[in-house]
């Protein structure tokens, strides 16, 4: 869908006449421009329209609400951590691409978790040489999951704490060596990766600190509300994320690569989507004039991955789609010769620092996430 519609468009898609369609900018409901190719003409934002037909055509139904809500619908949990608003992805008022261009992922945390100075994040020393990654993460975190305190009635600066040591936990298993400099230097040197590597690590990190009420968040929260202890709600979201279709979308872009190397990029293109396969790296339903996040780290570190350029006009030619983060990870990882699973190893150490801002959100809230089954099976 096209960020913006015509005047045309606007009234078919919401099926009414041209004075509901102007009320409905008057009060602000619908973002207006004019149109570029004739100034005379108005342009209607999309995404804008699209809410509002959604909530015509289902009506007042309780249940048709809350159903639409699980999946792209309406928001049906208050935040304040962040948004997607207008194709710009914000934390707590301010733009994340924007963000990125300076501040590293401990002062990003001092946003999203509305503290005064920057958080740290110190891996513990390991007691001896030890393996990193995917599997090392998950046992850490399970290992401070089973001796942590719950987190009901406890205040804000105490899970604050809590959830930076785990963080630094989960940067150690992830690769981050000890010592006092920020994360995305440490996880740097332990890659052997150079200071202009480290750089766009820290973007990286910055852009995926939080994303809204994305599925893994989602899960994060439902464990805060149960009162779980910080580290559990970490673990929450890293088992979320490492779903193929959330985390894991970052080691099919990297499969998508290699079989573009061998086959070539149109041919692979073709079989992936004549497989009847979502083509991973491209795309994103919150983004229909393209992911900021990519834009911004692409736009950092180029792309001179021949493979992943002839990937990705070949993509952009048969689907329109542009490039999104996992793809932009994938240009990350070949172009810094990280290991492979890195795109699912920075996704993870950044997003843990939204994960915390939503658990302490969803505690002091004070509130339970327990929503109704809608029963279709047989009764007695």
């Amino acid at each position: 869908m096209s960020e913006w519609l015509s005047r045309e468009e606007a009234l078919e898609r919401l099926k009414v006449r041209p004075q509901t369609l102007y009320a409905y900018v008057s009060r602000g409901r619908i973002g207006m421009r004019p149109d570029r190719a004739d100034p005379r003409r108005s342009e209607y934002r999309a995404d804008d329209i699209a809410a509002l037909a959604t909530r015509r055509a289902r009506g007042r139904s309780p249940s048709a609400i809350a159903e639409s809500a699980i999946a792209w619908g309406e928001p049906s949990i208050v935040t304040a951590v962040s948004t997607v608003w207008h194709g710009q992805l914000i934390y707590r008022g301010q733009d994340a691409a924007a963000l990125s261009d300076h501040a590293t992922l401990e002062e990003t945390a001092s946003v999203l978790w509305t503290l005064p100075e920057p958080v740290h994040f110190e891996a513990p020393a390991p007691d001896a040489p030890h393996q990193f990654g995917r599997a090392q993460a998950f046992t850490q975190l399970a290992l401070l999951a089973g001796q942590g305190r719950p987190s009901l009635g406890r205040s804000a600066a105490s899970l604050c704490v809590d959830a930076a040591r785990a963080i630094g936990t989960l940067a150690g298993a992830l690769g981050a060596s000890a010592g006092p400099d920020p994360v995305h230097r440490r996880l740097a040197r332990g890659w052997s990766v150079d200071d202009g590597g480290a750089e766009a690590i820290r973007r990286a990190l910055v852009l995926l600190a939080d994303h809204e009420l994305n599925a893994s968040t989602f899960a994060a929260r439902v464990a805060a509300s149960t009162g779980a202890s910080p580290a559990a709600c970490l673990l929450a979201g890293l088992a979320t994320l490492s779903g193929p279709r959330h985390g894991g979308a970052g080691e099919a872009v990297m499969q998508l690569a290699e079989d573009a190397a061998r086959h070539g990029a149109d041919a692979t293109i073709r079989r992936w989507l004549g497989h009847d396969r979502p083509l991973p790296g491209f795309g994103h339903q919150l983004y229909p004039e393209g992911d900021p996040r990519a834009t911004a780290l692409l736009s950092a570190i180029g792309n001179t991955d021949e493979t992943l350029r002839a990937l990705e006009a070949a993509a952009t030619a048969a689907t329109g789609a542009r490039p999104n983060i996992d793809f932009t990870l994938a240009v990350l990882t070949r172009g810094l010769g990280l290991p492979r699973d890195a795109p699912f190893h920075l996704f993870a150490l950044g997003r843990s620092v939204g994960w915390a801002a939503h658990m302490v959100e969803q505690i002091v809230s004070g509130s339970i996430i327990r929503p109704r089954g809608r029963y279709e099976g047989l009764l007695p």
